[in-house]
């Protein structure tokens, strides 16, 4: 207790010092504005939408619309802010991404909504008063968002362990001046534990040398579902927003007065229809995250690149790994990144790592960042914790769009900032930044836009605005859902945290289950609260393909990859009937989806902890204990078992599965893709179980099952395991 004292004397001296040197004299001006800004709600309703418009009613009004104001390419966070910012001013706007909302970087993050520790950090050892700006504008952000769209974010307390006395009063210090910038906005107190607290907190820390703990608070969303809440609430206000509408190249006409060239629009390709067509506009908006050089090129060739693309990868492992609501930071990992480790979706997702990538549409996280990961997760963890490769989930990686100001002198600093530039021809971009920030990111460079074309609009109007689904959302709305549609409460409440208040649209799709209890709600995978309405209701949230929905308007591939390649037949099948697919179109949708999972969602690195080099390192014991169970199913010592030896020993037990459940139960482990399973494919098997690289084998999990009821002569039944990456 003395200790503790001692260690808040010190940080409130050394604070207030700190806080001196970043101009506390301003704090005042400062707090009383983001007060005030937070807490307005748009000074007048807005006129919206009843009916969102369908995807071909906004293709039309692409097509049709002589001249819009305003062009955003782009359909992340920051394009679809844009396209908020600029038609809730009243101009007329049209929004374009080549492939889905969201399905790039936005999509991808840490699901967190901070303001940014660790570059607070750095602006106070460096004396950076530009990152210091940018935290304090980014916690005025973080309070916006949890307030605009709050069924999708939340506050989340995030644990810093202390293994070092003196780590104590450095860190407390830091994260009291990250409250004090928040100020009014401060979402909770930062505090100190004591170990034991720690421990009680976070049981799986590891316990040795660990001296307390501070718990600081930031925020968590659903990141792509933000995204398209943020296209949707545009689409509601009149902006013609469409998704797979590329930008082939950028239009542009003689200025009346100079003669000089300037942007008037862009060359538009439906990608579904491979249809073509002009859009014009007094203003073309570059929002294109990583591909930012790739639009200002098309304006001008010799223009030199200012975006710098960082890869960063994420794993998602069991929700066993955290608590359900606290996350953790380490702040310093082994080469100087930062971890979290949080709770998210009822799993625990960890990440992220910071290397440099090209730019591509399909990022694939590599087996050495995934590696990386799970060496800094079993850093803090306790002894008795086994981190094991195998329970990783899915994993991905995304390109974070760093870039360089041109603007500035020294082009090869790397901005953390956003910048905003307009080129001789009137193209206005907008580049770097983060997640937070999108919104005042959008409010920039609408106002650039607006004085470089002299656009006739007031100011930005988005700051209290609710996004789709908040605006009648209430913390209890999934009691309603439970007590009318006699929907399952797991699968109320995720219906509310992601759909809010358009919920109910949802509920009302909701197929009869035939069941006692639920009533509605047929669910795409036992262990996840999706339901097949959502797939249908997707649709009219402009999904087009099977991966918008599996990865977007689900999360179902950022959680666990097998469950969503489990789920995509059913998924295809919905959709098909929505979209009037064919059956050549079902096929390559699935294949396409299968793609995705394998390449870009981690189902690579899985098989590839699998392969038929694999070595068996197992004790002679063990390889006669599970050439025993190999047997019981080979009882023609063919030395190899089909889904007939399999399907003879089940019936034998009573116990009955799918013979398409049986091809894949078996395909996993068939890695010379024969159609059968070796003896020394099931005992490589077995060996990468042993040393963790894999876990959950639902043929592992099978067969000793079938062994144990063999010896009982009692059947049991078998149900599918998790799975693992």
């Amino acid at each position: 207790m003395a200790f503790r004292k001692a260690v808040k004397g010190t940080a409130l001296v050394g604070g207030g010092a700190i806080a001196t040197v970043f101009g506390l004299s301003q704090f005042s001006q400062y707090r009383n504005k983001h007060g005030a800004l937070v807490q307005v709600q748009a000074a007048e309703p807005l006129p919206v939408k009843s009916h969102l418009p369908t995807r071909e009613q906004q293709i039309l009004a692409l097509q049709t619309t002589s001249e819009f104001d305003v062009i955003v390419i782009g359909g992340g966070a920051t394009g679809c802010g844009c396209a908020l910012d600029a038609a809730t001013r009243g101009l007329k706007t049209a929004l374009l991404e080549r492939y889905d909302f969201s399905s790039g970087t936005s999509s991808r993050s840490t699901k967190l909504i901070h303001g940014g520790v660790r570059y607070l950090q750095k602006a106070i050892m460096k004396l950076d008063f530009e990152q210091y700006r940018m935290v304090k504008e980014a916690l005025e952000e973080r309070a916006h968002l949890l307030q605009s769209a709050p069924h999708l974010s939340a506050p989340l307390p995030i644990m810093l362990p202390i293994y070092k006395w003196w780590q104590l009063p450095y860190y407390w210090i830091g994260i009291k001046l990250y409250d004090l910038v928040a100020g009014s906005q401060c979402l909770k107190s930062s505090y100190v534990l004591t170990k034991s607290r720690a421990l009680e907190l976070f049981p799986m820390l590891r316990k040795d040398k660990l001296v307390g703990a501070i718990v600081y608070y930031d925020g968590q969303h659903n990141d792509a579902r933000m995204n398209l809440a943020i296209a949707l609430t545009a689409a509601r206000h009149g902006a013609a927003t469409a998704n797979y509408a590329e930008v082939r190249h950028l239009l542009k006409t003689p200025d009346p007065v100079s003669g000089k060239p300037r942007v008037c629009g862009v060359r538009c390709r439906d990608v579904l229809t491979g249809k073509e067509f002009d859009v014009r506009a007094k203003c073309v908006i570059n929002a294109t995250g990583p591909f930012t050089d790739s639009v200002r090129k098309m304006d001008d060739e010799e223009v030199p690149n200012i975006c710098q693309p960082s890869a960063g990868v994420h794993i998602v492992m069991p929700g066993y790994y955290s608590p359900d609501n606290m996350g953790l930071l380490d702040p310093a990992t082994s080469d100087g990144r930062v971890i979290f480790f949080l709770p998210w979706e009822k799993m625990t997702i960890a990440g992220t790592t910071d290397s440099p990538t090209d730019v591509t549409s399909h990022p694939i996280p590599t087996e050495e960042d995934i590696n990386f990961i799970l060496s800094e997760v079993r850093h803090y963890l306790g002894a008795d914790v086994e981190v094991r490769r195998g329970d990783v989930l899915a994993a991905w990686s995304g390109i974070r769009p760093l870039v360089t100001d041109p603007n500035s002198r020294d082009t090869q600093s790397i901005s953390r900032n956003h910048i905003v530039t307009v080129s001789d021809s009137g193209l206005v971009t907008i580049a770097g930044g983060k997640w937070t920030t999108y919104r005042a990111m959008a409010r920039d460079t609408i106002d650039a836009a607006v004085q470089e074309h002299n656009l006739k609009a007031g100011s930005s109007k988005t700051m209290g605005l609710k996004l789709e689904g908040a605006q009648d959302w209430s913390p209890t709305l999934y009691i309603r859902l439970v007590q009318d549609y006699g929907l399952e409460s797991e699968v109320a409440q995720h219906l509310a945290s992601t759909y809010g208040d358009k919920a109910f649209e949802v509920a009302k799709i909701a197929q009869v289950t035939g069941k006692r209890w639920p009533i509605v709600g047929k669910r795409l995978v036992s262990e996840f609260p999706y339901i097949e309405a959502e797939v249908v209701y997707g649709v009219k949230e402009y999904a087009r393909t099977a991966v918008d929905m599996i990865s977007r308007r689900t999360r179902l591939a950022f959680l666990n990859v097998q469950a969503a390649e489990e789920a995509l037949p059913r998924i295809v099948d919905i959709m098909g009937k929505e979209l009037n697919w064919s059956e050549q179109k079902k096929k390559e949708e699935l294949e396409t989806a299968k793609k995705f999972l394998y390449y870009e969602m981690g189902y690579k690195v899985k098989t590839d902890q699998l392969t038929d080099s694999s070595e068996i390192s197992l004790m002679p014991s063990d390889i006669e204990r599970y050439k025993k169970r190999f047997h019981m199913f080979d009882k023609d010592k063919k030395g190899f078992i089909t889904i007939l030896d399999v399907q003879r020993v089940l019936e034998s037990i009573s116990v009955q599965i799918a013979e398409n459940t049986l091809h894949e139960i078996l395909n996993e482990v068939d890695l010379n893709k024969n159609g059968q399973v070796e003896l020394n494919e099931f005992l490589q098997l077995m060996s990468a179980i042993q040393k963790g690289h894999v876990s959950g084998s639902r043929l592992a999990v099978l067969m000793k099952s079938a062994e144990e009821n063999l010896r009982r002569r009692a059947a049991i039944p078998v149900d599918r395991s998790g799975g693992g990456v």
